[in-house]
């Protein structure tokens, strides 16, 4: 009776250890990263123009806050800032523009979770691409779309008087709250990845952004607030956007405040970016 020998099966073969993932991210190099952003971007930009409905928020809200307002705050306000409703345009104009990136951060957050409901991350998991170009696209992406908004709120703004001291101080004002937009967005996308649902993330932005943009000085001056708001105003960071925008487009005093939105920006980038990229490879 004669013995069979069997000779081992090799690596990756059926039965035996997983084979070897396809595609290993750290020999991706920068130009097939750049490469890989843009075509995720592309996606991206197609998936808003089969979805124009996508893009309400970015047209109307602009206009809708903007009347809201000037015409229903701009009065009092403006008043109690030693003029009239032309005073406070030049005031909260450049507020808003601080409040735009973070009500447009929050669709990020929800994009990146309502795609991992879709399946869309599982076709990603497949692909030879960077983790970090996936959210890197989204974030270029809504800074478009910010972009857009900035544009229609300031187009509103000169329609009602509003008045720049300085066509590169407006130019500086806008690179500074897209900044400080793009930071806020890894905060969102942190959210989008650690909550399970879209309503969740959007339940979590809603209770981050109103203490913020209320508390600030987006609206109003703070120096009729009580001292604890008024202290809590002091060191919001969109306090520290407002001001600056509103220093650089109307010539007013800067102080610290752009360096401060500055700091808030790289740090809440340094510290959100890293943990969103780590959780998005955990979860694909």
């Amino acid at each position: 009776m004669s013995t069979t020998t069997l000779k081992p099966a090799p690596a990756g073969s059926a039965g035996t250890a997983p084979a070897k993932p396809l595609h290993d991210e750290g020999r991706i190099g920068l130009r097939g990263n750049m490469r890989h952003i843009g075509a995720l971007m592309r996606r991206n930009l197609l998936q808003i123009k089969k979805d124009p409905e996508s893009m309400f928020d970015v047209l109307l809200m602009p206009i809708v806050f903007t009347l809201l307002f000037v015409y229903v705050f701009g009065g009092s306000v403006g008043a109690s800032l030693g003029g009239d409703r032309q005073t406070y345009i030049n005031y909260v104009i450049p507020g808003l523009m601080a409040m735009m990136g973070m009500n447009i951060a929050t669709a990020v957050g929800t994009g990146v979770n309502d795609d991992f409901h879709k399946g869309v991350m599982d076709r990603f998991r497949t692909m030879p691409i960077a983790r970090s170009s996936v959210l890197i696209a989204k974030i270029v992406v809504e800074l478009g779309r910010m972009m857009v908004a900035t544009a229609i709120l300031l187009g509103m703004g000169f329609a009602l008087g509003l008045q720049v001291s300085s066509v590169p101080g407006l130019l500086a004002a806008v690179v500074l709250s897209a900044a400080f937009g793009a930071a806020i967005m890894w905060i969102f996308i942190l959210l989008g990845l650690s909550l399970k649902t879209p309503q969740s993330v959007q339940a979590m932005g809603f209770l981050i952004l109103m203490p913020l943009q209320f508390g600030s000085s987006i609206f109003a001056p703070p120096t009729t607030m009580p001292g604890w708001l008024k202290a809590f105003t002091d060191y919001n960071p969109l306090s520290n956007l407002a001001d600056a925008a509103r220093g650089l487009m109307t010539g007013g005093p800067l102080g610290h405040s752009v360096w401060m939105t500055l700091v808030w920006a790289v740090g809440i980038t340094a510290i959100t970016a890293p943990l969103a990229v780590s959780k998005f490879r955990k979860r694909t």
